[in-house]
């Protein structure tokens, strides 16, 4: 029974490094698989891409857009939080969110905390970019 374990945890290890050789960008970041939710029922693996910026949540948006990313869901944060923290500063990170309520506030997910609050669109901020790879 060992020895199955063991064969198939290499397998397993050898399967991961092969979809990161062939899917990781340079200077990305790999944090896991996204299962899909009741509106969008794909899985996906969630990348951070390369390089931060700083700004208001408009300017953020559309530097992610024209790296050819977007910002994360509030959902992604959490686990970005969880299996990419060291990939961000201990600093709130715009998501791509805004508030049900009140269209000039959006969520951030502050990683040196953990928690995810919402601000007026117009404060400052951090943003990452992330790729998603759905499967």
């Amino acid at each position: 029974m060992q020895s199955n374990q063991t064969e198939l945890a290499a397998v397993m290890a050898a399967a991961k490094r092969q979809f990161l050789e062939e899917n990781l960008r340079p200077g990305e970041v790999w944090s896991g698989l996204m299962l899909g939710t009741p509106d969008d029922p794909r899985d996906y693996h969630l990348f951070v891409m390369d390089g931060d910026i700083e700004g208001d949540w408009d300017k953020c948006m559309k530097w992610a857009a024209e790296i050819g990313g977007d910002l994360p869901t509030r959902r992604e944060q959490r686990v970005l939080g969880a299996n990419a923290k060291s990939a961000f500063k201990d600093a709130r990170y715009w998501s791509r969110e805004q508030h049900a309520d009140n269209h000039d506030c959006a969520w951030f997910q502050n990683f040196d905390g953990g928690g995810q609050y919402c601000g007026h669109e117009s404060y400052a901020g951090r943003a990452r970019a992330v790729r998603r790879v759905y499967i």
